[in-house]
């Protein structure tokens, strides 16, 4: 017997599984990843060898107005280690610059200053100019060229402003854009609502590129790119984190350059070879991911990338702030199923695309074939059964209801961090 640990929240969901029935136990190997050196001077590394470009006290010294865009509430970047020695490494040789940290919310809502403080840390909060981004706030936005989509690519005034545009953030495997980290901080991070629904349109998110761990041909990441190509980011300190959301990589440098090399990084670390079985059971990997049921669909796609077609996909997500978004949870509650859910979103062009359109077309396309069942704060059972899931209270009534659907003793994989790998 085997007992599996599931993160859950800021704790972890347990169950024990027959050896006999485990298919596989499908885990990021960040985990086991071995590092001889603390977390502070892993970044510290990073910082003092950029890669292709040079040090940032280099780039910042003579600069007046510097902009550092970091990461929201939604994502474990771990800042109050990072943006300290971001801003050191800037005041070494330029202490009298303006700095500003604008947060990239994206489409998401804006943070909240005790969610601030939470992850930046009261000093930092108290001491440094915070910005938070608002993409439906149009005064803040200046056009600065067309996507390769077709799109217009606006971007906060503040990022185009300045002289020096640094950001901050993690790479992890990423369900449409293949990675996470360096671009992203600009499209969708601090670009305005008009252009994030041009880049997350439906023709993109159907595109077979724009999937878990693809770069190559993947439209979306062609948009990314260029948008941080056009807004000049200079430089990006990007972390690889583990399952306890420990610093065990860095990559500093060029926009472009440091992050290919991070992804190739956690491509190495978090590509796991999986045998399609009848139930899968994972997770978002626990807080702040686990926030809300939209986030959860990521982890939901690692389980549809191991699950036989029919199969059951067991998730546990918290989603202590509901379903995440009302546009997301309206195209399911006012559709008959999930293929009617996207049969309305395949019918709207790249100029028709609605707020989290994307998220509901993912669940969509994972709900054709799957049974998902989620294992969730009970507040939200209603919102689960609107969306066509299965709520369930703990992993043994979900295991029992997966059971009932495919049979008791079907294969299992288990994937107890569904947002870190990348099935193949």
């Amino acid at each position: 017997m085997a007992n599996i640990e599931i993160p859950y929240g800021k704790s972890k969901l347990a169950i024990d599984l027959p050896d006999e029935r485990i298919q596989g136990i499908l885990r990021s190997k960040a985990g086991s990843y071995k590092v001889n050196m603390s977390e502070e001077d892993i970044v510290k590394r990073a910082l003092e060898n950029p890669i292709g470009t040079k040090r940032l006290q280099d780039l910042a010294e003579g600069k007046k107005n510097i902009v550092i865009i970091t990461s929201d509430h939604t994502r474990p970047v771990p800042s109050k280690i990072t943006l300290p020695l971001l801003l050191d490494e800037i005041r070494k040789k330029n202490k009298s610059a303006n700095i500003k940290i604008l947060i990239a919310t994206g489409f998401h809502r804006g943070t909240t200053l005790q969610e601030m403080k939470a992850k930046f840390g009261e000093d930092l909060v108290e001491n440094e100019q915070f910005v938070v981004h608002d993409s439906r706030n149009s005064e803040d936005m200046e056009l600065i060229g067309t996507l390769p989509s077709g799109g217009k690519l606006e971007i906060n005034k503040l990022a185009v402003e300045a002289d020096l545009l640094v950001a901050e953030g993690f790479i992890e495997p990423h369900f449409f854009a293949g990675f996470s980290g360096g671009r992203k901080s600009i499209l969708p991070g601090i670009a305005s609502a008009q252009c994030i629904l041009a880049n997350h349109c439906s023709e993109f998110i159907k595109n077979p590129y724009a999937r878990t761990g693809v770069l190559e041909n993947n439209p979306i990441h062609r948009d990314m790119l260029y948008a941080a190509k056009k807004a000049n980011l200079a430089f990006i300190l990007n972390v690889v984190i583990d399952s306890s959301h420990k610093i065990v990589n860095a990559f500093a440098g060029h926009s472009e350059k440091a992050h290919l090399n991070g992804c190739e990084f956690v491509s190495e670390i978090a590509t796991v070879n999986a045998k399609p079985a009848d139930i899968v059971i994972t997770s978002n990997g626990g807080y702040p991911l686990d926030q809300n049921i939209y986030q959860s669909v990521k982890g939901m796609t690692a389980g549809e990338a191991a699950c036989k077609d029919g199969g059951v996909i067991i998730i546990a997500a918290e989603c202590a702030d509901g379903h995440g978004g009302e546009g997301f949870y309206r195209w399911f509650k006012e559709s008959k199923d999930p293929q009617d859910v996207m049969n309305k979103i395949l019918s709207r062009g790249r100029d028709e695309t609605l707020p989290d359109q994307w998220e509901a077309q993912i669940l969509a396309r994972i709900l054709i074939n799957h049974k998902v069942i989620m294992v969730t704060d009970s507040k939200n059972y209603e919102y689960v059964k609107d969306m066509f899931m299965t709520p369930a209270k703990d992993l043994c009534e979900a295991l029992k209801i997966a059971e009932s659907i495919v049979n008791n003793d079907s294969k299992i994989n288990v994937i107890p961090d569904g947002v870190s790998v990348i099935v193949r």
